[in-house]
């Protein structure tokens, strides 16, 4: 049977989905095990999550991994990951880094369980509790699979919480510059890209945040949201407005998205993809990733990544038709209490 100790690991299912004519009927499911409960256990499979009653379970088992990234190359994205979405506030605790920006996401507001704390585990917890509260925040660490697995079987024994699964993707410029279209079947003007967002980038990607917060009506963005989202060496802010832009007297603003270059230089950063109701499903999203890959391979980036929960199908389906593939995931985890 399988343990909290394989909570991050590939496994393989084989449940009991009925009887006919007097014959038990199996079905197989493979992928890796994000949670595991007194009651279920919850694998995210190559067709998306699937949970499963403890009490439909025939035969469970761990199996070896699908090309595995090795853990420094994880290590490696998640730096670079950090140094694309930088918090105001960051603090080492040995190989472990704790970050606040006042609560705005998830990324910049949770520990990072990357190295050695310097201390043992269930010390290095609760100097993370104590540091949030401190900052009076709720305790948050983001944990990447497998590499932190052990940090998460702590967890798990704590009693924390798990935000939706986050698959961190990657893809090499090369085939963005050949997957993404060069234009869109709407009338748009060429993505303009600026070392500034404008108020208009600014308000689309708040509306965006608050659709998807639940419960959040503020559409505005903190002061916090600044510092991380310009408060990087390389980054620009993509523009794409109907008919020929603002430089040339007026358009509305349809898309949105912000590009970083970190990690040495290798990696272009993609994040806060947004497009309005009234313009989605025309290709606007590849248009801007296209031009943010032309920009980051100019000065020299290699390969580009994104984060993307596992939970939204169609901006998945999206990138996988681009050339993304998953290269590890990561669990927000929340102290007791918290959401």
């Amino acid at each position: 049977m399988l343990r909290q100790q394989d909570v991050g690991h590939r496994i393989v299912v084989r449940r009991i989905v009925g009887v006919r004519y007097g014959r038990t009927l199996f079905s197989d499911a493979l992928g890796e095990l994000v949670e595991l409960t007194e009651t279920h256990l919850t694998i995210a499979t190559a067709r998306g999550v699937v949970q499963v009653p403890l009490t439909e379970v025939h035969r469970a088992k761990r199996v070896p991994p699908a090309r595995r990234p090795m853990a420094s190359a994880v290590v490696e994205l998640e730096r670079a990951a950090n140094e694309s979405w930088p918090a105001p506030v960051q603090e080492r605790m040995g190989g472990w880094l704790l970050r606040t920006a006042g609560g705005w996401t998830g990324r910049a507001n949770s520990a990072l369980p990357i190295g050695d704390p310097d201390r043992p585990l269930e010390a290095a917890i609760d100097a993370v509790v104590a540091w949030y509260a401190e900052h009076g925040q709720p305790a948050m660490i983001n944990v990447p699979l497998p590499l932190a697995a052990p940090v998460g079987v702590a967890l798990d024994e704590r009693g924390w919480g798990a935000r939706p699964l986050t698959l961190v993707q990657t893809a090499p410029l090369t085939t963005l510059l050949t997957t993404a279209p060069a234009g869109a079947a709407l009338q748009v003007g060429v993505p303009e890209l600026a070392a500034e967002p404008s108020p208009g980038w600014l308000a689309l990607a708040g509306a965006g945040k608050a659709a998807r917060s639940s419960g959040r009506e503020d559409r505005t963005l903190p002061a916090t949201a600044r510092h991380v989202l310009t408060a990087v060496g390389t980054v620009r802010f993509a523009h794409l407005y109907a008919e020929r832009g603002p430089r040339s007297g007026g358009g509305e603003l349809l898309a949105i998205a912000r590009g970083t270059v970190t990690g040495a230089g290798r990696w272009l950063g993609i994040s806060l993809i947004e497009v309005e109701p009234a313009a989605r499903r025309r290709g606007l999203a590849g248009l801007l990733i296209r031009a943010l890959a032309e920009w980051a391979a100019e000065r020299g980036a290699t390969d580009a990544f994104l984060q993307v929960e596992e939970r939204n199908t169609g901006a998945v389906a999206l990138y996988r038709k681009l050339g993304f593939r998953t290269h590890h995931t990561y669990l927000t985890r929340v102290a007791p209490g918290h959401r």
